[in-house]
């Protein structure tokens, strides 16, 4: 009988890679020169094709500075298809190192140079030698779902996705398949996108940021003993459970002796047997406390939707991205790690069944498991069981049940539902800021991909700007950086010496004719043109000519050489930040990767008279803070339902009255207008009902004095203002609620008391002025007496006053 193959809809495809392209990700790659890496066992387990990932390049932050992140993930997310999560990570660990071999670092110290594969600096390393070997000895969580698979061992080193246990660099399995972890792990939480951000507070409460971990501590004797001996039965040595833990013993007087494997390991010396008080001592597993890291709990959102079976871009065509500000970290040996997992709709995962019960009896690769599959297609287990309606590898199903005998296979592989996959950065550094840019904004623009066309390159991308655009505003800084390969290769097409990446900035040549841009700064440089800029010519940022050659030339780098295709410069390029003066809109270019039939490595940077600062905020809710942090948006958590594009400006009073004034309106209300202007945009519905969105407005100076008023407009309608109510106020700022986007302004009205108070004041004086006035004019003779009799007084005062002195 043929078995026909069904492609189930619902099955999470095999290949559903993840790949880092800003900053960087190596995908176990070193310097090969080769499109395929050599080794995907080098560093980590990144369950990617073996083309993703681009070779070494050292790149460096300062503390502080805007990190901007793109990827591709290849099966959807935030999409009725699955379940998804992205976790962005970091670590910092002096030894850290991306190494000079593609060969895995070794297990067993005597193949490593001086009996230390920690210090042998040929090989690439991220977690270190005793991380790993905690990790191998270290029971399993045996309460995990493991379907139909027979794991070879029952410690950490063996999960449903590594049912072998192989080994990967000295990265431990199960942590790296599951997050939250519950052990103790090196890596810090950056973010967690989600398709469902209802489970956002559970994973900012857990993450290992804010919350310690406990970890089995055995004695030593005991774990060597155990190691070269034996676990006894268990199949791992270092227990999981406080309860566990802490039963665990090791008695000199007892075990030492116990056997000969006993006593040949260096734990015990035959020769000075222990004696006295010490041969009864026993020492204790125990259960030790791992601080929490210290920092922030992560953001957490709403993952950036994308679809099936696509290495491409999301919403909108542009890449999927996240920014971060990187802390203060000051460190030279650090990596970034992204995972993707997915899963499907015949799992729920966070259900608090007990999920060992859905495991297979005899757990191995086709046996059936407890999965209740039978709910989902409405039919009782005994039917579903005996049509072959089970959670197994590759089942056959009759789907017509005994009408007609039509079995039909179905594509499902019970160790990829669901399923982590992972990819990872070379090192790069973090450093403290010079004191000259203290206190000010800096956004890094690098480059993304590597050499080769779009087919070459795949999974990976050609090359272009990160980010391609890039909204700042006069006054902040750019850092302008970027590293690449020699070793690409040698028959990917691109311009210069086959091999290399080069890359440089010029600005394009002007525009000719409106485009239809609605920018409302200066257009300098036309996006659509393939020309430069002559360099005299050229006005980009406000920077001089000396830096617009550098960017040029490269020449702090390289001198003179030919320089046409930039052959004769290096991969590494780095011009320190350099301060935005001028405002405008800017597109620029690479001479070298223009080839417009194949690529276009273009970019724009919009520089404004303002902060803006854009965020996306879904229900999980956030903050938007502009420079100094008075100016601000809060969403509280479940005032939206999906996630919106938030953009908050910051205008200046004057900038503020001249757009309105090109709207044919003016800045509204009684009184002196009391800050500046906050714009949030988009300017539609934010909140309705008990739901608000809050803003906190810094205010002028000396506006303490007075009522102050909030008045709202939109571009739209920019002669039509509300007032929108006060929540507080002090001397700084002023808190209110938003319902919606828009213009918003903050006026001191009048002391109408005060002023009512004085005026009252002034016409009783002047009452009293005009009665005295008239009686004087009535009675002149009244007035003759008291002018006499003031002087009398005087010359008394002034004659007591001489006699005195």
């Amino acid at each position: 009988m043929k078995v026909f193959v069904l492609l189930a809809l619902l099955v999470a495809a095999a290949q559903a890679d993840v790949y880092l392209h800003q900053p960087r990700g190596s995908n176990n790659r070193l310097d090969e020169a080769n499109r395929d890496r050599n080794n995907a066992n080098r560093l980590f387990d990144s369950q990617n094709n073996n083309r993703g990932g681009s070779n070494v390049g050292g790149i460096y932050y300062y503390e502080g500075s805007q990190v901007h992140f793109e990827w591709t993930n290849q099966h959807s997310c935030n999409d009725d298809n699955n379940h998804c999560e992205l976790i962005i990570q970091y670590s910092c660990e002096s030894a850290m190192r991306d190494g000079s071999t593609t060969r895995t670092i070794p297990d067993n110290p005597s193949q490593c140079r001086g009996f230390n594969c920690e210090t042998d600096l040929k090989y690439g390393m991220h977690e270190n030698f005793d991380y790993y070997q905690n990790c191998k000895y270290r029971s399993r969580n045996m309460g995990l779902f493991i379907a139909d698979r027979n794991l070879n061992g029952k410690s950490a080193r063996f999960t449903r996705q590594n049912n072998g246990g192989t080994r990967r660099g000295y990265e431990c399995p199960e942590e790296r398949d599951y997050y939250p972890y519950w052990g103790p792990t090196q890596w810090k939480d950056v973010v967690i996108m989600t398709s469902d951000v209802t489970r956002c507070p559970y994973y900012q409460n857990t993450s290992q940021n804010v919350q310690p971990r406990f970890a089995c501590q055995v004695p030593d004797p005991y774990f060597q003993y155990r190691k070269r001996c034996g676990t006894g039965g268990k199949g791992y040595i270092i227990p999981i459970t406080q309860e566990e833990c802490e039963m665990v013993s090791w008695n000199y007087n007892r075990d030492a002796r116990s056997t000969v494997c006993a006593k040949s390991i260096t734990a015990y010396d035959p020769t000075h047997p222990v004696t006295g008080e010490n041969s009864s001592l026993v020492l204790w597993g125990q259960w030790v406390e791992y601080p929490s890291h210290g920092i922030a709990a992560p953001d957490c959102q709403e993952a950036p939707w994308s679809r099936d079976n696509h290495l491409g871009n999301g919403i909108g065509g542009f890449p999927n991205t996240y920014n971060w500000t990187i802390p203060s970290l000051n460190h030279n040996f650090c990596v970034f790690r992204m995972r993707y997992n997915i899963s499907t709709s015949e799992i729920d995962s966070w259900s608090s069944t007990n999920w060992t019960d859905f495991n297979a009896d005899k757990p191995r690769p086709g046996q059936p498991t407890y999965i209740p599959i039978w709910d989902q297609v409405r039919i009782n287990e005994t039917t579903a069981r005996s049509r072959g309606y089970v959670f197994r590898q590759n089942p056959v199903v009759h789907m017509f049940g005994d009408t007609k005998n039509i079995p039909l296979r179905l594509a499902i592989n019970t160790n990829q539902f669901s399923r982590t996959f992972q990819d990872r950065t070379h090192t790069f550094a973090v450093r403290t800021r010079p004191e000259e840019l203290k206190d000010t904004v800096i956004h890094n623009v690098q480059v993304r991909g590597k050499r080769g066309n779009i087919v070459q390159t795949y999974p990976g991308v050609e090359y272009d700007f990160a980010p391609n655009r890039l909204q700042v505003a006069q006054g902040e800084y750019i850092h302008f950086q970027w590293t690449g390969s020699n070793t690409n290769p040698n028959n990917n097409a691109g311009q210069g010496k086959q091999g290399t990446d080069r890359h440089n900035i010029v600005m394009l040549e002007e525009p000719r004719y409106a485009e239809g841009m609605l920018d409302r700064t200066e257009v300098y440089g036309k996006f659509g043109g393939s020309y430069p800029q002559h360099l005299s010519n050229a006005t980009f940022l406000g920077l001089n000519f000396t830096d617009l050659d550098t960017l040029a030339l490269l020449d702090t780098h390289q001198f003179r050489g030919e320089m046409s295709e930039l052959d004769d410069a290096g991969t590494y390029f780095d011009m320190k930040p350099k301060k935005v003066t001028e405002i405008g809109t800017y597109h620029y270019m690479c001479t070298r990767n223009n080839n417009f039939s194949n690529r276009s490595q273009k970019g724009k940077i919009i520089v404004g008279l303002q902060s803006i600062i854009y965020k996306m905020i879904g229900w999980n809710g956030g903050d938007i803070e502009l420079t100094g942090g008075t100016n601000k948006l809060s969403v509280p958590r479940g005032t939206f339902t999906q996630p919106q594009n938030m953009r908050l400006e910051h205008w200046k009073t004057t900038d503020c009255q001249q757009l309105l004034e090109t709207l044919g309106s003016r800045i509204y209300g009684e009184g002196e207008t009391a800050s500046d202007c906050l714009a949030l945009f988009p300017e539609t519905q934010l909140a309705s009902g008990e739901k608000s969105v809050w803003m906190t407005m810094k205010l002028n100076s000396n506006e303490a004095n007075g009522k102050i008023r909030i008045y709202q407009t939109t571009t739209s309608s920019a002669n039509s203002w509300t007032e929108v109510t006060v929540d507080n106020s002090n001397a700084e700022s002023v808190t209110f609620q938003a319902q919606s986007g828009g213009i918003y302004v903050a006026k001191k009205e009048p002391n109408v008391a005060l002023i009512a108070s004085i005026t009252a004041a002034c016409a009783v004086i002047g009452f009293i002025l005009l009665g005295t006035i008239f009686y004087f004019k009535r009675y002149p003779g009244k007035w003759s007496k008291i002018r006499t009799n003031t002087a009398q007084s005087l010359q008394y005062t002034v004659r007591s006053f001489q006699s005195k002195v």
